[in-house]
Protein backbone atom coordinates (compact mmCIF):
# COMPACT_ATOMS: atom_id res chain seq x y z
CA UNK A 1 0.00 0.00 0.00
CA UNK A 2 2.78 2.44 0.95
CA UNK A 3 4.74 1.35 -2.07
CA UNK A 4 1.74 2.05 -4.38
CA UNK A 5 1.35 5.50 -2.81
CA UNK A 6 5.06 6.22 -3.27
CA UNK A 7 4.89 5.18 -6.95
CA UNK A 8 1.87 7.43 -7.51
CA UNK A 9 3.61 10.35 -5.82
CA UNK A 10 6.71 9.79 -7.95
CA UNK A 11 4.65 9.68 -11.15
CA UNK A 12 2.82 12.84 -10.12
CA UNK A 13 6.10 14.66 -9.49
CA UNK A 14 7.48 13.46 -12.82
CA UNK A 15 4.36 14.62 -14.69
CA UNK A 16 4.43 17.96 -12.89
CA UNK A 17 8.08 18.44 -13.84
CA UNK A 18 7.33 17.77 -17.52
CA UNK A 19 4.41 20.23 -17.47
CA UNK A 20 6.49 22.87 -15.67
CA UNK A 21 9.36 22.49 -18.15
CA UNK A 22 6.97 22.80 -21.09
CA UNK A 23 5.20 25.80 -19.59
CA UNK A 24 8.48 27.59 -18.96
CA UNK A 25 9.53 27.22 -22.61
CA UNK A 26 8.88 30.54 -24.35
CA UNK A 27 6.61 30.23 -27.38
CA UNK A 28 7.06 32.76 -30.14
CA UNK A 29 3.59 33.76 -31.38
CA UNK A 30 2.44 36.03 -34.21
CA UNK A 31 -0.94 37.13 -35.49
CA UNK A 32 -1.83 37.78 -39.12
CA UNK A 33 -4.96 39.14 -40.78
CA UNK A 34 -4.95 36.79 -43.75
CA UNK A 35 -8.10 38.26 -45.31
CA UNK A 36 -6.75 41.82 -45.18
CA UNK A 37 -3.35 40.79 -46.53
CA UNK A 38 -4.94 38.87 -49.41
CA UNK A 39 -7.34 41.69 -50.35
CA UNK A 40 -4.52 44.24 -50.34
CA UNK A 41 -2.20 42.06 -52.40
CA UNK A 42 -1.33 43.21 -55.90
CA UNK A 43 -2.09 39.70 -57.17
CA UNK A 44 -5.71 39.82 -55.98
CA UNK A 45 -6.17 43.42 -57.14
CA UNK A 46 -5.17 42.37 -60.65
CA UNK A 47 -7.30 39.22 -60.51
CA UNK A 48 -10.27 41.33 -59.42
CA UNK A 49 -9.80 43.78 -62.29
CA UNK A 50 -9.47 40.88 -64.73
CA UNK A 51 -12.62 39.25 -63.35
CA UNK A 52 -14.62 42.46 -63.65
CA UNK A 53 -13.38 42.91 -67.22
CA UNK A 54 -14.27 39.30 -68.09
CA UNK A 55 -17.86 39.62 -66.88
CA UNK A 56 -18.55 43.21 -67.99
CA UNK A 57 -20.10 42.25 -71.37
CA UNK A 58 -22.53 39.86 -69.69
CA UNK A 59 -23.35 42.44 -67.01
CA UNK A 60 -23.98 45.01 -69.75
CA UNK A 61 -26.25 42.54 -71.55
CA UNK A 62 -28.20 41.95 -68.34
CA UNK A 63 -28.51 45.70 -67.78
CA UNK A 64 -29.83 46.13 -71.32
CA UNK A 65 -32.48 43.45 -70.73
CA UNK A 66 -33.52 45.16 -67.50
CA UNK A 67 -33.75 48.51 -69.29
CA UNK A 68 -35.85 46.90 -72.04
CA UNK A 69 -38.18 45.51 -69.38
CA UNK A 70 -38.62 48.97 -67.87
CA UNK A 71 -39.47 50.43 -71.28
CA UNK A 72 -41.99 47.66 -71.91
CA UNK A 73 -43.58 48.23 -68.49
CA UNK A 74 -43.81 51.98 -69.17
CA UNK A 75 -45.44 51.38 -72.54
CA UNK A 76 -47.97 48.99 -71.01
CA UNK A 77 -48.74 51.45 -68.19
CA UNK A 78 -49.09 54.41 -70.57
CA UNK A 79 -52.69 53.49 -71.41
CA UNK A 80 -52.13 54.41 -75.07
CA UNK A 81 -52.04 50.84 -76.39
CA UNK A 82 -54.82 48.59 -77.58
CA UNK A 83 -55.38 45.13 -76.07
CA UNK A 84 -53.39 43.33 -78.76
CA UNK A 85 -50.37 45.63 -78.32
CA UNK A 86 -50.53 45.16 -74.53
CA UNK A 87 -50.70 41.37 -74.99
CA UNK A 88 -47.76 41.41 -77.42
CA UNK A 89 -45.67 43.58 -75.09
CA UNK A 90 -46.61 41.40 -72.11
CA UNK A 91 -45.45 38.29 -74.00
CA UNK A 92 -42.26 40.05 -75.07
CA UNK A 93 -41.70 41.19 -71.47
CA UNK A 94 -42.20 37.65 -70.19
CA UNK A 95 -39.56 36.34 -72.61
CA UNK A 96 -37.12 39.11 -71.70
CA UNK A 97 -37.74 38.53 -68.00
CA UNK A 98 -37.02 34.80 -68.43
CA UNK A 99 -33.88 35.59 -70.46
CA UNK A 100 -32.74 38.11 -67.85
CA UNK A 101 -33.27 35.61 -65.03
CA UNK A 102 -31.31 32.89 -66.85
CA UNK A 103 -28.52 35.29 -67.71
CA UNK A 104 -28.41 36.56 -64.13
CA UNK A 105 -28.31 33.04 -62.68
CA UNK A 106 -25.60 31.90 -65.11
CA UNK A 107 -23.59 35.06 -64.57
CA UNK A 108 -23.74 34.72 -60.80
CA UNK A 109 -22.85 31.03 -60.91
CA UNK A 110 -19.90 31.53 -63.26
CA UNK A 111 -18.67 34.59 -61.36
CA UNK A 112 -18.88 32.80 -57.99
CA UNK A 113 -17.00 29.78 -59.37
CA UNK A 114 -14.20 31.96 -60.78
CA UNK A 115 -14.11 34.05 -57.60
CA UNK A 116 -13.76 30.94 -55.42
CA UNK A 117 -11.01 29.56 -57.66
CA UNK A 118 -9.06 32.81 -57.41
CA UNK A 119 -9.56 33.13 -53.66
CA UNK A 120 -8.63 29.49 -53.09
CA UNK A 121 -5.41 29.89 -55.05
CA UNK A 122 -4.56 33.13 -53.23
CA UNK A 123 -5.35 31.57 -49.83
CA UNK A 124 -3.01 28.66 -50.55
CA UNK A 125 -0.29 31.07 -51.66
CA UNK A 126 -0.79 33.22 -48.55
CA UNK A 127 -0.62 30.14 -46.33
CA UNK A 128 2.70 29.20 -47.93
CA UNK A 129 4.02 32.75 -47.53
CA UNK A 130 3.01 32.92 -43.86
CA UNK A 131 4.55 29.50 -43.19
CA UNK A 132 7.84 30.56 -44.80
CA UNK A 133 7.79 33.88 -42.94
CA UNK A 134 7.13 32.10 -39.63
CA UNK A 135 9.99 29.68 -40.24
CA UNK A 136 12.37 32.53 -41.16
CA UNK A 137 11.45 34.55 -38.08
CA UNK A 138 11.32 31.57 -35.72
CA UNK A 139 7.64 31.74 -34.79
CA UNK A 140 6.23 28.66 -33.13
CA UNK A 141 2.65 29.54 -34.00
CA UNK A 142 0.88 32.05 -36.24
CA UNK A 143 -2.80 32.64 -35.57
CA UNK A 144 -5.29 34.37 -37.86
CA UNK A 145 -6.70 37.54 -36.34
CA UNK A 146 -10.23 36.14 -36.69
CA UNK A 147 -9.33 33.51 -34.09
CA UNK A 148 -8.11 35.97 -31.45
CA UNK A 149 -9.94 38.12 -28.95
CA UNK A 150 -6.93 40.28 -28.11
CA UNK A 151 -3.30 40.57 -29.11
CA UNK A 152 -0.56 43.13 -28.77
CA UNK A 153 0.00 45.12 -31.97
CA UNK A 154 3.66 44.10 -31.88
CA UNK A 155 2.55 40.53 -32.66
CA UNK A 156 0.84 41.57 -35.92
CA UNK A 157 2.58 40.06 -38.93
CA UNK A 158 0.02 41.24 -41.53
CA UNK A 159 2.13 43.96 -43.19
CA UNK A 160 5.12 41.63 -43.45
CA UNK A 161 2.93 38.86 -44.86
CA UNK A 162 1.52 41.26 -47.48
CA UNK A 163 4.99 42.44 -48.46
CA UNK A 164 6.27 38.86 -48.67
CA UNK A 165 3.23 37.83 -50.75
CA UNK A 166 3.69 40.72 -53.18
CA UNK A 167 7.38 39.87 -53.46
CA UNK A 168 6.71 36.17 -54.01
CA UNK A 169 3.91 36.80 -56.56
CA UNK A 170 4.75 40.04 -58.35
CA UNK A 171 2.21 41.50 -60.77
CA UNK A 172 3.08 43.90 -63.56
CA UNK A 173 0.65 46.79 -63.98
CA UNK A 174 -1.58 45.92 -61.02
CA UNK A 175 -4.42 48.39 -60.34
CA UNK A 176 -4.23 50.56 -57.21
CA UNK A 177 -7.88 50.13 -56.22
CA UNK A 178 -9.06 47.55 -53.73
CA UNK A 179 -10.51 44.43 -55.36
CA UNK A 180 -14.24 44.99 -54.92
CA UNK A 181 -15.11 41.95 -57.04
CA UNK A 182 -13.21 39.61 -54.77
CA UNK A 183 -13.99 41.23 -51.44
CA UNK A 184 -15.79 38.88 -49.08
CA UNK A 185 -19.57 38.95 -49.27
CA UNK A 186 -21.26 40.23 -46.15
Amino acid sequence: MYRSLAIRASLFCLAFAVVAATASAQLKVAVVNVQQAMIQSEDLKKASADLEKKYKPRQDELQKLQNDLQVIQQQINSGKLNQQAVADLTEQGTRKQRDAQRLSDDLQSDFDRDRQDILGKAAKRMQDVVKKLAEEKGYDIVVDVSQTLYFKPSLDLTAEALAAYNKAYPVAGAPAAAPAALAPKK
